[in-house]
């Protein structure tokens, strides 16, 4: 009698290797599909959270924007408003915001009068200053929540007749605050601009 000797058997042990090979990849792909998900997901929520921060204005004028002729000559040379920190605004270091004045023949980034600032007049034209703080919880220059700085803008050239401008309030972070206002027909020493 013949014995005939076939190796070609698929035995459990084997097949048991193979499955359990089967389930460590699936498991490590698994794991790695869902680690990308996880660190796309927290990236996009940053990018939510950064440009809701840079859109958002941290800054706005409270109450109304001053024109002043300070030397009688009927026109306005120096500004003055009140600057407060936007409901939910982040606080702002006004040593790192610029502001800018912009006519229609003129476009001027001011400078800061430090010398004077606060409490002083500012210097020459073209700079501005935090004349004074109402309700300071700090001293410095960084507005703060419940905090509001009046500003003064002495104009690069003053401001004629139904001539309008605008000047803007580049924080370091945040949007920029934008005030367009128009020199009223008859300039007096103190005058409400619109």
């Amino acid at each position: 009698m013949r014995l005939i000797q076939k190796d070609d058997a698929f035995t459990g042990l084997e097949a048991a290797i193979v499955l359990i090979a089967f389930v460590v990849v699936a498991a490590v792909f698994s794991y790695v599909v869902l680690g990308a998900g996880f660190f796309t997901t927290q990236k996009s929520q940053e990018v939510v959270h950064t440009s809701v921060g840079q859109a958002s204005s941290s800054v706005e004028v409270i109450g109304d924007v001053y024109g002043r002729d300070t030397d009688a000559d009927s026109k306005i040379d120096r500004l003055e408003f009140t600057l407060g920190l936007t409901a939910g605004g982040s606080v702002v270091d006004m040593n790192s915001t610029v502001l800018t004045y912009t006519t229609s023949t003129e476009y001027k980034i001011l400078t800061r009068d430090e010398e004077h600032s606060p409490g002083g007049s500012p210097g020459a034209a073209g700079q501005w200053t935090i004349f004074s703080v109402k309700n300071p919880t700090t001293a410095g220059s960084v507005l703060e929540k419940g905090e509001q700085f009046v500003m003064q803008v002495d104009v690069p050239t003053s401001i004629d007749k139904n001539e309008q401008f605008t000047l803007e309030v580049k924080p370091a972070t945040g949007a920029t605050l934008s005030i367009t206002r128009t020199a009223p027909a008859e300039i007096d020493k103190i005058n409400v601009l619109y």
